[in-house]
């Protein structure tokens, strides 16, 4: 007879993150966040800077990029074509201790569905994916917080696996 599989034990994908950073408020950031909002078909928020560097003219407070985090279906979808642009291929490097990973793609055109927009400069952005598992929760919660045991802790190797089988991604 077959064994079946616990499911507080499956990979979620919590959320995946996009992020572009632009470097100065302007009309740059403008069309970076019209072209967040095209691609994930989400808001996009401003994120700024939080340390002051005078060398590239920051200062605390200032907007210098976007970013907008998808859930659930979106999400999936979003990763699988942002996937598609990097040909399905990860480094080892790309995961961290915890299974979640992130890539980045150089150049917006490479995304699928995306339409070249000649005013605006060959940007890229970061794609940081989060992974958890079912009963997670009880770390987050503002009433009896608890800690995670370790069995149920994502490593990197089950995050790599995870990455395999679901969006047929191969190591390189």
């Amino acid at each position: 007879m077959a064994e079946k599989e616990n499911p507080m034990r499956k990979i979620l994908i919590e959320k995946v993150t996009m992020n572009m950073g632009v470097g100065e408020p302007g009309e740059g950031l403008n069309q970076a966040k019209e072209l967040t909002e095209q691609l994930t078909e989400a808001a996009a928020v401003e994120t700024h800077a939080k340390d002051r560097n005078p060398t590239f003219k920051l200062r605390k407070g200032l907007a210098i990029g976007v970013k907008s985090t998808l859930r659930g279906k979106k999400a999936e979808a979003f990763l699988t074509k942002a996937l598609a642009a990097k040909k399905k291929v990860l480094k080892a490097s790309n995961f961290d201790s915890r299974g979640n990973f992130s890539f980045g793609i150089k150049e917006y055109i490479d995304f699928p569905g995306a339409k070249y927009n000649p005013k605006m400069a060959m940007v890229g952005f970061d794609v940081c994916v989060t992974l958890t598992r079912r009963g997670d929760r009880v770390k987050k919660r503002s009433q009896k917080t608890s800690k995670v045991g370790k069995a149920h802790i994502i490593t990197k190797e089950e995050g790599m696996e995870f990455a395999k089988k679901k969006f047929d991604v191969s190591m390189e």
